[in-house]
């Protein structure tokens, strides 16, 4: 086998991915999040176990190319007018974070024996959660546009920020230890960080949208220009010593206000997933084990303190900025890992002869603890929430004067139809049923929807239909229907079902009226149902129906044309 494999890099690619769809389908079968799978692909890929892993460069050039294409698809969704609505609190709570973990890490690294220097270097590594993950999870539960997915984004990009400066200063001293002069690498390097971003200004303004423009006409150069931006961006980014990461989500961020934004992240999207299958893998096939056995009981220590503490220090520093518990809680589990670059940190330190290998070992425990406990934390974030509502009151000011207030008194609004959700599907039922004459509420978790629904007239809510007590400010007592728009989620994967948290909701709040949900296939209507929804739709059956009609009544004669459109789907009703 392993000579098979030093014939050709596709041999070994192509074992990697045979690897990765045999542990992908186990964790499917055990419902558990396919990034723990991948890591574990590496795992096994690496030296350490099979030594299938073997083309490292090639592997890193695949994982860093999906690095490039994941920010730079964060940056495409990037709102400024957003990122100064939460620069407050994204900054508080990203150096907030960064200090008060720095300073207890050091602690706790000193208690337990641990040498100054390298004590400084693991306690900074503890502060960086890494951006790629959370990213990925959020995305996959369909919360990166929520409240608490937007803040935790704000306050990851000013962690990303600070990882930058901490290794632009290390690799200036690795510079001036080779030449004996630092000042000259740092004005170096800020210098080419100034001519990066003025390029960048020139381009967003002179060239960017016109091109985009003359581009659409052809998807294929649409999309090889897509890629191509971001790899070059996150290549200068690297080169002036920004990192690659900062250089795609700049990319991202320079096309946010094109209208081809969405073109452009619906069609990268698969290409993005494929991608970083291999980063998970190179991150996994990185762990050297040979460090780990002497480092375990500090190393679980130190990850108990990142799965615990980190969270507990965003949820402080959040509350005091007048930010509900739960606002605050989901975004504080997003740091409860550290980051790849935490890894990067250690090694940078080592060739400098600032660490020992033992010390990247520690760190190396920690990162394979916290990655794989906070990925089940943050996909079952509801669940746990509600498990540990009652002893996070502390963290919550009596006035939550952050969150949208004015939405506390929309319990007075006359409503015939709630409708949760304003994404595409939700927006075109609320127009519809206002088209009709119906009174129609929606409600969304991210405040740009709701603040753009209100300036086009719907009267609209902000909330998250998973929160337990959103029943409290929705005017559920005078609503006939409730409509929960919110697709299935994916299968495999063992997430707390938000349609079921809304009719749990619903029915709790002692909601009089009848309940809606969406469903993918006939099998989860009948889940859904058994679950308590009045009405099961199906979309894209709802459509084929209603397109079906239509083309039957244009066929038969003008006289006879006739067609009931009410569905017969079992479970199926029109609304009123």
């Amino acid at each position: 086998m392993g000579d098979l494999l030093a014939l050709s890099v596709f041999y070994e690619v192509a074992a990697l991915l045979v690897l990765a769809t045999a542990f992908g389908i186990a964790s499917l079968a055990l419902r558990q999040p396919p990034i723990v799978a991948f890591i574990f692909v590496g795992i096994f890929a690496g030296p350490a176990v099979l030594s299938v892993a073997r083309s490292t460069q090639h592997i890193e050039l695949l994982a860093d190319l999906g690095v490039a294409l994941l920010l730079f698809l964060v940056g495409l969704k990037l709102d400024l007018k957003l990122i100064r609505a939460l620069g407050q609190v994204a900054l508080a709570t990203g150096l907030g974070q960064i200090v008060f973990t720095s300073v207890i890490g050091l602690a706790i690294c000193l208690a337990l024996g641990v040498d100054t220097v390298p004590a400084i270097y693991i306690a900074v590594a503890l502060t960086f959660s890494s951006t790629i993950i959370i990213v990925k999870l959020l995305t996959d539960k369909r919360e990166i546009d929520s409240l608490h997915g937007r803040i935790a984004l704000g306050f990851l990009i000013v962690q990303d920020l600070v990882v930058v400066i901490a290794l632009a200063v290390l690799s200036a001293v690795g510079i001036a230890d080779a030449k004996g002069d630092m000042a000259t690498s740092t004005m170096q390097t800020s210098i080419l960080g100034g001519v990066l971003f003025v390029g960048l200004a020139v381009a967003i303004w002179y060239v960017a949208d016109p091109l985009l423009s003359r581009l659409a006409r052809a998807p294929e150069l649409l999309i090889t220009f897509a890629i191509g931006w971001a790899v070059l961006m996150a290549a200068l980014g690297d080169l002036v010593g920004f990192g690659k990461e900062m250089g795609g989500l700049v990319a991202g961020a320079a096309l946010s206000n094109s209208p081809l934004r969405e073109v452009l992240a619906s069609r990268l999207a698969s290409l993005r997933e494929f991608l970083l299958l291999f980063f998970f893998i190179a991150l996994g096939s990185q762990i050297e084990f040979d460090m780990i056995p002497g480092a375990v009981t500090n190393g679980m220590v130190l990850s108990l303190f990142v799965l615990i503490g980190n969270p507990l220090i965003v949820m402080v520093i959040m509350g005091s900025m007048g930010y509900r518990k739960r606002t605050g809680f989901l975004a504080g589990l997003t740091v409860a890992q550290i980051s790849e670059f935490s890894l990067v940190l250690m090694a940078m330190g080592l060739s400098l002869g600032h660490v020992r290998p033992d010390d990247v070992g520690l760190v190396t425990v920690v990162g394979l603890v916290t990655i794989t406990a906070s990925t089940y934390m943050i996909y079952y974030s509801h669940p746990l929430y509600a498990r540990l509502e009652a002893f996070l009151g502390v963290f919550e000011r009596a006035s939550t004067w952050r969150e949208p207030v004015a939405d506390q008194g929309a319990k007075t609004i006359a409503v015939d139809v709630l409708v949760f959700g304003l994404g595409r599907y939700g927006s075109a039922l609320v127009r519809r049923l206002r088209e009709r004459g119906m009174k129609v509420v929606a409600v969304d978790f991210d405040p740009q929807t709701v603040k753009q629904a209100r300036g086009e007239g719907i009267d609209a809510i902000f909330g998250d239909v998973t929160d337990p007590d959103i029943a409290s400010w929705v005017p559920i007592e005078s609503a006939a229907w409730a409509v929960c728009t919110t697709p299935a989620p994916q299968r495999g994967l063992k997430i707390d079902d938000p349609r079921r948290v809304f009719l749990q909701t619903m029915r709790a709040a002692g909601f009089q009226g009848r309940t809606v949900v969406s469903a993918a296939d006939e099998r989860d209507v009948a889940d859904m149902q058994k679950a308590g929804a009045s009405l099961v739709l199906q979309p894209f059956d709802d459509a084929a129906d209603e397109a079906v009609d239509l083309i039957l009544a244009r066929a038969a004669p003008a006289d006879t044309a006739s067609h009931d459109r009410t569905p017969t789907q079992p479970g199926k009703e029109p609304l009123p």
